[in-house]
């Protein structure tokens, strides 16, 4: 009971998913669980966390086996009953990636997206089945380099109750394996970047002209992912010329460079880049332009043809804890 709460109050996400009553759709979204790092669905919920409630008996259970068995290669599953609510725990597949009738589901936020066997074989092959964001993170020691003040800041932006347990929420966003913290929950728990990944820092430089010839400034943020963020973008604002407008009221203040495309840039970089890399995220500013370089080419399985039309994040676990916070959009 007190979990089945705390679940709901979690709100849908990328380890979690609400539907109001069974359907045969919901062997897409089993699918996608198993191909990233596990989940739950709950039958009886709708999507605002309301409990409608559902009649929870064996035929409903055996639909849900049925479909399962569908699965290739095989997959068990767990159902939990709560007070009118169906619990379907899905653990992370062993044998990715999983297809239901020849079709292969991911994780992406709190959506499931069908994909091509090519694209997710090339996926899983080129990231080595494995996912940094989703690895148990073996530099990072909770009791010593996790941020009450990062975790409290994430609180916040997800909208999450901070009066629910700790260890509680981290397991329910799929953020603990086996009593460590993954990767994702590193880069935005940790006090230094470094306890996280060596190369988790932004660095920000300001040249003379427009080449690299001459360095004005330079400033490297190395603290968790949303301090780095924030501090990289203030850099950017403090270094680009701001006019002022005055349209007969009060004055307003106009980057010459958009608000929203930089931070949109920026919070690309961070979402997108490949944490394997030893490379750290680099913001350069020119008196013409600014660059902001982030390590790992397209993600496996896009082309620049599908840029624009198609999303298909590299770290699908942190991409989802970003859309929590309203960092990025779906």
């Amino acid at each position: 009971g007190k979990e089945l709460k705390t679940l709901i109050r979690m709100g849908e996400g990328h380890n979690l998913e609400f539907k109001e009553g069974y359907s045969a759709s919901i062997a897409r979204e089993i699918c996608a669980f198993a191909n990233a790092n596990g989940g739950r669905i709950l039958l009886g919920v709708d999507d605002k966390g309301g409990v409608k409630g559902i009649t929870v008996d064996n035929t409903l259970k055996s639909r849900i086996h049925d479909l399962v068995r569908n699965f290739e290669p095989k997959l068990r599953i767990t159902l939990i009953e709560g007070e009118g609510v169906l619990v379907v725990d899905v653990p992370e597949g062993a044998e990715k990636p999983y297809s239901v009738s020849g079709k292969f589901y991911m994780r992406h936020g709190p959506n499931s997206q069908q994909l091509k066997r090519d694209e997710i074989r090339g996926f899983f092959r080129k990231e080595g089945l494995v996912l940094f964001d989703e690895m148990p993170s073996r530099r990072f020691d909770i009791s010593r380099d996790f941020s009450e003040v990062a975790y409290e800041g994430f609180l916040r932006l997800a909208r999450i109750s901070p009066v629910l347990e700790r260890r509680g929420v981290l397991e329910n966003l799929g953020l603990i394996e086996g009593g460590m913290l993954r990767n994702a929950g590193a880069l935005l728990f940790c006090k230094k970047a470094t306890s996280a990944s060596q190369s988790a820092t932004i660095m920000c430089a300001l040249f003379m002209g427009r080449e690299k010839a001459r360095i004005l400034d330079s400033k490297e943020f190395s603290a968790d992912l949303h301090s780095n963020y924030d501090g990289a973008f203030k850099y950017l604002q403090s270094k680009l010329n701001t006019e002022y407008i005055i349209k007969g009221g009060p004055r307003e203040e106009k980057l010459e460079l958009p608000e929203g495309a930089l931070r949109e840039a920026l919070l690309n970089a961070i979402a997108h880049r490949n944490y394997f890399s030893n490379a750290n995220i680099q913001v350069y500013i020119f008196s013409d332009r600014v660059e902001i370089v982030n390590p790992g080419g397209l993600v496996p399985g896009m082309k620049l043809s599908d840029l624009g039309k198609k999303s298909m994040p590299r770290n699908p676990l942190l991409f989802g804890l970003m859309q929590r916070m309203e960092l990025v959009e779906q």
